[in-house]
């Protein structure tokens, strides 16, 4: 199957074999695919150390030995040789999407650096899985019912593996996180409630607690839709988020279909006392809202994870 990345470099030939604007048409466009209309990213001025990127792949059991990309960003003064310890942040991308989308869009990268350099939080490792066969391919980021298609045991058993192995990272709940946007951001929460022994936040940025039924990945098994819907397994599983002080940071936007869903759990969470901080932002399910909240969330979540 071709890549997206592919498909829009082969059509954005065409449209330059044809007459349409020259190199400079090209260009925009280009720009515009990969940023989304913003800016490429770059670092203040004052910013004197960058952050660095390291890409590798994961043959992954979990999807029958399948090779994924996994892209980490190394904080400024980041030594493979010293005795630090860093904490970690998984980010999960959403439905089309890449890793690199944090990166880019997002600037998660440039808000290490930013945070680092003036010392107003501590510096992370952003790890950042691809989590399907293809940038328009949904999975879910959930353990499907065919073989081969474990993709939340491929985070939680074989990148996380990786990535404690490679770099140098606080290898306990205290010191990681797992955050997403839209589809990943539903992944966030269910693989942090399937896993409440793993991470000590657990972020969603425009996500939904209720499974999407789809027949693909889940089959039609009532069962398996419960079991990963984190409005209905949050009860069952709120005494073990309480007794490890798990944090859930999430928001909604006002005009985003999946409002109310996140309403309810975030009633829910009151409910069964599981410390969270939930709010609406303006706006709906879109870019704009999540690069502007993408500050809050780099810094509650290096503000909450420790040794």
């Amino acid at each position: 199957m071709a890549t997206r990345t592919s498909v829009v470099g082969s059509v954005l030939g065409l449209l330059l074999f044809l007459g349409g604007g020259g190199v400079g048409t090209y260009r925009y466009l280009w720009n515009f695919w990969v940023y989304r209309g913003y800016a490429p990213t770059y670092d203040p001025s004052y910013v004197k150390q960058a952050g660095t990127t390291d890409t590798f792949d994961v043959a992954s059991p979990a999807l029958g030995g399948r090779r994924q990309q996994v892209v980490v960003y190394l904080p400024p003064g980041y030594d493979s040789n010293a005795a630090k310890r860093y904490p970690v942040l998984y980010l999960l991308h959403g439905s089309p999407g890449t890793p690199h989308a944090f990166l880019h869009e997002l600037r998660m990268g440039v808000l290490d650096d930013v945070y680092t350099t003036l010392k107003r939080a501590q510096p992370l490792i952003l790890v950042m899985p691809f989590g399907s066969t293809g940038q328009f391919t949904d999975k879910e980021w959930a353990n499907g019912y065919r073989p081969n298609e474990a993709w939340e045991t491929f985070l939680v058993r074989d990148v996380m593996r990786a990535v404690d192995s490679r770099f140098l990272t606080i290898r306990s709940r205290t010191g990681r996180a797992v955050a997403g946007l839209s589809e990943g951001a539903y992944g966030a929460l269910n693989i942090g409630l399937h896993h409440p022994g793993e991470f000590a936040v657990l972020e969603s940025w425009s996500g939904y607690e209720n499974a999407d039924p789809l027949r693909s990945i889940f089959g039609t098994s009532p069962a398996r839709l419960e079991w990963n819907s984190p409005a209905v397994l949050l009860p069952r599983i709120a005494p073990t988020l309480r007794r490890d002080h798990t944090y859930i940071w999430f928001y909604t936007g006002t005009t985003d279909r999946l409002e109310a869903q996140n309403e309810a759990f975030a009633r829910s969470l009151a409910k069964l006392d599981v410390h969270h901080r939930f709010f609406v932002v303006q706006g709906g399910h879109e870019w704009a809202v999540w690069r502007r909240y993408a500050p809050n969330a780099y810094l509650f979540a290096a503000r909450h994870l420790h040794a």
